[in-house]
């Protein structure tokens, strides 16, 4: 990703191909974090830890969370592996950095 030089490539394409959600998604907002855009390809093939039952459990009780009073202002659930990325992504940086939103820009 960024050489030990300092001198960083224009884009870095990643795969995520066998990758655990998490770990990936820790790198990818470090690396974003330190200026670099990032391309992310095969994000279908992410793998998640646990039992595919439980995962499947775990995502339906995700579903099933909305706002009593109008449930299109709850919280937004996306079913592309992406946006499943990029939500992930975004809650790490949240713990990471305040200018979120911008560092997000840089991922694609």
């Amino acid at each position: 990703m960024v050489s030990g030089s300092g001198i960083c490539a224009k884009r870095v394409a990643v795969d995520a191909k066998n990758h655990m959600l998490g770990r990936l998604a820790s790198i990818l907002a470090k690396e974003l974090l330190n200026g670099q855009k990032v391309v992310v390809v095969r994000c279908e093939e992410i793998c998640l830890s646990g039992g595919l039952v439980r995962q499947e459990m775990k995502y339906l009780r995700f579903l099933r969370k909305r706002m009593n009073t109008k449930p299109s202002h709850g919280p937004i659930h996306f079913h592309a592996p992406s946006k499943i990325l990029w939500r992930t992504i975004r809650g790490v940086l949240r713990l990471q950095a305040g200018h979120k939103y911008c560092l997000l820009g840089r991922l694609s």
